[in-house]
């Protein structure tokens, strides 16, 4: 069975925070959104079938098995099947080979697929790489951005994301930047530049994921009504986009309907397993005291043992599952080998989380911190460390769960306590 690629490693979004720029002229609880990349739609390029035919037509012309692996990129990150990434680097390997000296389209795929793998240590290189072959293409600016920020270099990222803006201000621009923004403690900033994203998209893949993310932006502010409207707009875009429908499971919990998001979790969860998803499942089971949580356990734990086995990447929301529902010190185990890699403040925070559950706070308290350096009005994180504080018998901590609860009031609902 081909393994679901991690919703960070589908080339993840920025994060950091933008100063005033994209203004002057022409919660999630759980973050994993994926930002579209630059260049994703090409005049030049079509469909996986058109750029198959020009590779049999034309086997020794480099650009398009380079158009063949942007594509076969792009098909990982909306599916999160990994095993297109395969047939992706096959053929970045032949487009090299037939062009090895001045091959952008290339080099910028190369970032794409490294980033994808969460090597973001080679992504980052090829990012650079691309920039100075060609200073002025925003592709090479988007790989360098995603890569910074996962290596938890949000200055860097911010300055990819500025120049993004200024050679093509469109959808995957806008969307970083609005990521960036938020991070940085800017929502109502990050709104503005997530409308500008849906109305420069230029494909419904990429005014699904706008919509949804100004639906995140509008949950995470406790703004049920306005996220419904958001996640709907998404799925009219792309029916069943599996963001939209688990924002709308969210609604409909915080509109008290447990059962209907319990349902749209279900259908959501049996066609794509990803921890987040079914994590939250797992969580608002536990929250209306619903006993009936063995599917996502079975699911979540088998990942877990997967993760442990494989070495590789591992999804934060898996860690939070070991470490509320599983094993806290096999929580660490993999939040330590993730933070080797990925220095984001997602991984800090969930780094963080499972020091706390496995006893350990006062390391934990330093992560945490870490999770908080950008400013991110973000709930669970302000909940994390606010536990956290309160265990070391700090007065901040309930200070810090009070406000959790104030910026998401249906935060609550996906509170992680652990059930033992």
């Amino acid at each position: 069975m081909r393994r679901l690629i991690t919703a960070a490693g589908a080339v993840a979004a920025v994060a950091g925070c933008v100063t005033g720029l994209l203004f002057l002229g022409p919660d999630t609880s759980r973050p994993s959104a994926t930002a579209p990349p630059a260049g994703s739609v090409d005049k030049d390029t079509g469909s996986v079938d058109t750029i198959r035919r020009r590779t049999a037509a034309y086997p020794d012309d480099p650009a398009a098995w380079a158009d063949l692996a942007h594509t076969e990129i792009e098909r990982a990150r909306t599916t999160f099947d990994a095993g297109l990434l395969e047939t992706a680097d096959k053929a970045l390997r032949r487009s090299l080979a037939l062009d090895g000296t001045d091959n952008y389209r290339a080099v910028t795929g190369l970032g794409l697929l490294a980033n994808a793998r969460h090597d973001f240590g080679e992504g980052r290189g090829h990012g650079l790489h691309a920039t100075r072959m060609a200073p002025d293409r925003p592709d090479g600016y988007a790989v360098l951005a995603d890569a910074e920020i996962q290596l938890g270099n949000y200055p860097q990222a911010r300055e990819a994301v500025q120049r993004m803006l200024d050679i093509a201000p469109a959808t995957a621009a806008y969307s970083r930047a609005a990521y960036d923004l938020e991070t940085g403690g800017r929502p109502e900033d990050a709104a503005i530049a997530l409308q500008r994203a849906v109305d420069s998209a230029v494909t419904q893949d990429e005014r699904a994921f706008a919509e949804a993310r100004l639906g995140d932006l509008a949950w995470s502010q406790g703004r049920a009504d306005r996220a419904a409207r958001h996640y709907g707009r998404a799925l009219s875009a792309v029916p069943a986009h599996p963001y939209g429908q688990a924002g709308l499971a969210r609604v409909a919990a915080a509109r008290g309907h447990t059962g209907k998001a319990l349902e749209l979790y279900a259908r959501l969860v049996e066609r794509m397993p990803l921890p987040q998803f079914l994590l939250e499942s797992l969580d608002l089971r536990r929250a209306s005291g619903d006993s009936h949580r063995g599917s996502e356990r079975a699911v979540l734990a088998a990942q877990v043992r997967m993760a442990r086995a494989d070495g590789g990447p591992v999804d934060p929301h898996l860690i939070l599952y070991a470490a509320d529902h599983g094993d806290p010190k096999v929580a660490v185990e993999l939040a330590r080998r993730e933070w080797k890699h990925v220095r984001s403040v997602i991984v800090a925070d969930a780094l963080a989380w499972s020091l706390h559950r496995a006893g350990r706070d006062t390391e934990a308290l330093g992560y945490a911190r870490r999770a908080a350096a950008t400013g991110w009005k973000n709930a669970l994180f302000r909940y994390h460390r606010g536990t956290i504080e309160q265990s070391l018998g700090m007065p901040e901590g309930p200070r810090r769960l009070s406000e959790a609860q104030a910026l998401n009031p249906h935060f609550s609902l996906y509170r992680p306590d652990a059930d033992g």
